[in-house]
């Protein structure tokens, strides 16, 4: 038995699907359904967020409604080049505490350049970017776990799951995700029949990231006998991450494009 099939204990045993306000006592079009297993993937690093993907089992099978269905997932091999609209919801954690479910439309940014701008090689081939570079648009605290969907021909793709970020919206600090298309064959091993509709996601064209270098780092100030005061100021740090792989937001799926719910089974982050 692998790491990843072990059912670990549940810090939250209720899903709500077609949820719309976090707060509100009720929920015209809410469905609440207990988990029974969650499978985390066998790869997973805590660390580096790498393979930030789990799979929860429900304790029986959803009925879709107008208000609550399936986002089909992007297939293996499917491209989302730099600048390629995408969609991410979720509460988040705001202020003040948003009520109501909120979306925003954020762009792709390529893995080559989100790595320049979040200062190393942490964003690995199963991890995909989107960001305004400049400050106002961004996933925020809370929304860890949430989908990012990109629609194509009528049919909305989930692409990714909310993983990490540096902040709320900082500017040149991109949010990071799960990129939902490395796991096809992951998700399929622990379906037995009736597979989530993967659809390939294909933006055309050529993708400027391919030819991305980060910037050279600022020259060296040659010593000197009297130091320069500037010189003295610590260099500013990046914060810290802000994938908090809580459950209660992961769990609290939006109204019309619910994170794949198919034959009780739903995919989210760890």
């Amino acid at each position: 038995m692998r790491v990843g099939d072990v059912c670990r204990p549940l810090l939250l045993q209720v899903v709500s699907l077609g949820r719309q306000n976090l707060l509100a006592t009720s929920n015209p079009n809410e469905v609440t359904k207990t988990v029974a297993t969650i499978v985390l993937h066998p790869n997973h690093n805590r660390s580096s967020h790498d393979n930030d993907i789990a799979l929860l089992r429900l304790s029986s099978a959803v009925t879709f409604t107008d208000d609550i269905r399936p986002v089909c997932l992007a297939a293996n091999g499917s491209v989302f080049n730099n600048g390629t609209d995408s969609w991410v919801t979720g509460w988040g954690r705001s202020v003040p505490l948003p009520k109501r479910l909120r979306e925003v439309q954020v762009p792709v940014l390529g893995n080559r350049q989100c790595n320049c701008l979040t200062g190393g090689s942490s964003v690995t081939d199963n991890m995909i970017c989107v960001g305004v570079l400049e400050q106002g648009r961004d996933f925020c605290r809370g929304n860890s776990g949430g989908p990012m969907v990109s629609e194509q021909d009528g049919v909305w793709i989930q692409s990714g799951i909310g993983s990490f970020g540096f902040g709320c919206a900082r500017p040149n600090l991109p949010g990071v995700y799960s990129r939902v298309s490395r796991y096809q064959s992951w998700i399929s091993s622990h379906i037995g029949s009736d597979e989530p509709g993967f659809v390939q996601f294909n933006s055309g064209g050529l993708d400027v990231d391919s030819n991305s270098t980060c910037p050279p780092p600022p020259p060296e100030v040659a010593p000197s006998e009297e130091p320069d005061p500037i010189s003295k100021t610590p260099s500013p740090t990046l914060p810290s991450p802000t994938g908090e792989h809580l459950l209660l937001y992961m769990l609290h799926l939006w109204s019309f494009l619910t994170t794949c719910v198919i034959h009780s089974l739903l995919v989210c982050l760890i």
